[in-house]
């Protein structure tokens, strides 16, 4: 299990879990949206979603539930190796990242941000 991911330049710390978590608003909807992620290895795979309301892309799972104020469900999504965080400057936040501490990235105009595991020892 990696013990940190990589942001762009940034090295950011997982808990002993190897969970983290990726929070931002929705650009059309203004709504919030919550990830939360597993690192195992090289790869990492999202074990919950949440969404603060639905509509223009927000509608939560088929097995979604109604749990203090958020819509929240288990996507079915296989492991990616990276994700690609757009950083247009256009939508109302950045994405908030959360490992060990929190550091949002990407609310300035920029080249997108590649995030992945730091390598497996």
């Amino acid at each position: 299990m990696s013990s940190c991911l990589i942001a762009g330049a940034l090295t950011v710390a997982l808990s002993t879990s190897g969970q983290f978590t990726l929070e931002w608003t929705h650009s059309v909807e203004k709504e919030g949206w919550r990830e939360v992620w597993q690192v195992e290895g090289d790869r990492m795979h999202l074990v919950e979603a949440a969404v603060k309301g639905s509509g223009a892309g927000m509608e939560p799972g088929p097995d979604g539930g109604f749990v203090d104020g958020w819509w929240v469900w288990v996507p079915d999504s296989p492991p990616v190796s990276e994700l690609l965080l757009a950083a247009s400057g256009e939508t109302p936040s950045g994405w908030l990242l959360c490992g060990v501490d929190c550091v949002t990235l990407g609310a300035r105009p920029d080249k997108p941000i590649r995030l992945h595991p730091c390598e497996a020892k």
